[in-house]
């Protein structure tokens, strides 16, 4: 089992929006940034651990828990012209960008970025990093239990 931080705007996606679907599951779609891509391509799993992330707002930070419910699979939005995430070099038989549907699993307190630079457990999480902009980043094991179980208190969820 691996662990993921994954960004998405609220405006867009918030966690209650997640937890208000009627099967609490989400596609993961939009993400045009080939590291990322691989993420979801090549590494994870479903049922590995996501900290759900609101960027791109006033207070960016970990809103709740969520897990990956799917394999990898062709994201439909780069084969649709009306859509902002259209690529004219995708096709169908050669699909460029790929996403993972993400399932909800707890709404928690807001974790901003200054409260988590202010644990040191948490120097190397990749979010915290200069210059990272990734809208999908590993989470080391001890980070995700560090956050999961210290800092929200869901000990049920430390261990994935």
């Amino acid at each position: 089992m691996r662990f993921w931080l994954m960004k998405s705007e609220p405006d867009d996606m918030s966690i209650d929006d997640l937890a208000a679907r009627p099967d609490q599951i989400v596609p993961w779609y939009g993400v045009r940034n080939y590291q990322a891509r691989n993420f979801m391509r090549d590494a994870m799993t479903v049922g590995d651990g996501v900290l759900f992330y609101h960027s791109g707002c006033a207070e960016p930070g970990i809103a709740g828990i969520a897990r990956v419910a799917s394999a990898a699979y062709p994201d439909a939005t780069q084969f649709d012209p009306a859509s902002r995430y259209f690529d004219p070099k995708a096709t169908p038989e050669q699909p460029r960008w790929v996403h993972v549907d993400v399932a909800f699993v707890r709404k928690t307190r807001l974790l901003g970025l200054s409260e988590l630079r202010t644990h040191p457990e948490l120097a190397t999480l990749r979010v915290l990093a200069r210059g990272n902009r990734l809208s999908i980043t590993p989470v080391e094991p001890a980070e995700w239990r560090f956050i999961v179980g210290d800092l929200l208190g869901a000990t049920d969820l430390k261990d994935g």
